[in-house]
């Protein structure tokens, strides 16, 4: 499971591997206040992109479409939080007062569509040795 989680709200223990996927420390929090086990600043959007999007010179839907873009350029970033979420639940933390148009929610979204790819290429069933029984 993928959770997306304000960085000024407190942990709990369904949080499970919390990660900070900004590229700037949330303002006014020491690091020793913020309980996480990583900070992937290499998963945050590029400076330019956060700013047009903060400033208002990039739409969300446009914001997206740029970090999706991103996203599948360097999937090194993101592979690890994939294989962890796959074994437990995983919370993206952000700073961002829009708790709906965030980079962690397009990363979340992009993260479950990987855990969804992966799944369906599981390999198939093998009926090798079942010809005959019952066919």
């Amino acid at each position: 499971m993928i959770r997306c989680k304000r960085a000024y709200e407190p942990a709990v223990p369904d949080d499970g591997y919390r990660v900070l996927v900004d590229g700037l420390w949330p303002r006014g929090l020491n690091k020793a206040d913020l309980p996480h086990d990583a900070w992937l600043r290499d998963l945050a959007p590029a400076t330019d992109l956060r700013k047009a999007l903060h400033h208002g010179e990039l739409d969300y839907p446009a914001f997206r479409q740029r970090y999706r873009k991103a996203l599948a350029a360097h999937p090194e970033h993101w592979w690890g939080l994939v294989d962890r979420a796959a074994k437990g639940s995983v919370t993206l933390l952000y700073a961002a007062r829009d708790e709906t148009h965030n980079n962690a929610r397009v990363l979340a979204e992009w993260l479950e569509e990987e855990l969804e790819r992966r799944a369906d290429s599981s390999s198939p069933v093998c009926y090798a040795g079942e010809r005959g029984k019952g066919m």
